[in-house]
């Protein structure tokens, strides 16, 4: 059975005090509650290691919001997927559509970043968007699929077992926007079946595929009631225990 997983990411928000605040506001909320899903933080990474010294993390997963495509050297300011996992975190995002768009991160980037985090024991939450040009000329399976297959399907089956996709429509992240739960479940789906048509049924089913894009306590429930999608990547919902708790309970 694939995991339900309900994953906030900061982004590039709260301090370490705040921070620090948050992560523990949260596992109180979660005390004495029978969730459904797997709860993960992604925070900045000058939080993860404090975060997760202070957190049950059996209960709470930590995620970096990224990793370097280097394994170590001479690369200032970048940190390595080692480093991470030193952390006690167990997660990195990976391929975020900001990080695309803004930092230039390339399909060949990716599968370095990719590979190092797998090596490292971490489990890559890898995402996947189309823009809004592309969804309007309704070439968003065309780039969803060129994004998983030149970015991940030089994995083995054993190595894509340890992957979480996220679907996120790039229209839809901090707009307002969401994709009606119509076209969640239709990308959902797709994706889906190019995972069997080159894994096969069994890691297909296997593999959790959470939405992305502007998804909230109003339509978490009626997101996640679709059969092929497992969770959320939340980003400014995750920013409060009051509205982060109910997309957790959505399932």
């Amino acid at each position: 059975m694939r995991k339900n997983i309900v994953a906030g990411n900061w982004k590039m928000n709260n301090n370490l005090q705040e921070g620090l605040k948050l992560a523990k506001d949260l596992e109180a909320a979660l005390v004495g509650k029978k969730v459904n899903c797997d709860v993960v933080i992604g925070t900045p990474f000058i939080h993860l290691a404090p975060v997760a010294a202070a957190i049950d993390t059996t209960k709470i997963g930590v995620a970096a919001q990224n990793c370097a495509d280097k394994a170590s050297g001479a690369y200032t300011g970048e940190v390595s997927a080692a480093m991470v996992a030193s952390t006690g975190a167990k997660y990195v995002i990976l391929g975020h559509s900001e990080r695309r768009a803004y930092y230039g991160e390339t399909d060949a980037i990716l599968k370095e970043k990719v590979l190092l985090a797998l090596a490292n024991g971490l489990t890559p939450i890898f995402c996947v968007g189309e823009v809004l040009e592309e969804r309007e000329a309704n070439k968003q399976d065309e780039i969803v699929n060129s994004q998983i297959k030149n970015a991940l399907f030089n994995l083995s089956a054993e190595e894509f077992g340890k992957i979480v996709i996220a679907y996120e429509p790039v229209w839809a992240i901090g707009t307002g926007k969401t994709a009606t739960s119509e076209q969640a479940q239709e990308m959902h789906a797709f994706i889906r079946g190019v995972l069997a048509a080159k894994y096969g049924e069994k890691v297909a089913d296997e593999t959790s595929i959470l939405y992305g894009g502007s998804c909230n306590a109003a339509n978490a429930k009626e997101l996640f009631d679709n059969p092929d999608v497992d969770g959320g990547l939340i980003g400014g919902a995750s920013l409060g225990v009051d509205k982060f708790m109910p997309i957790i309970e959505a399932f």
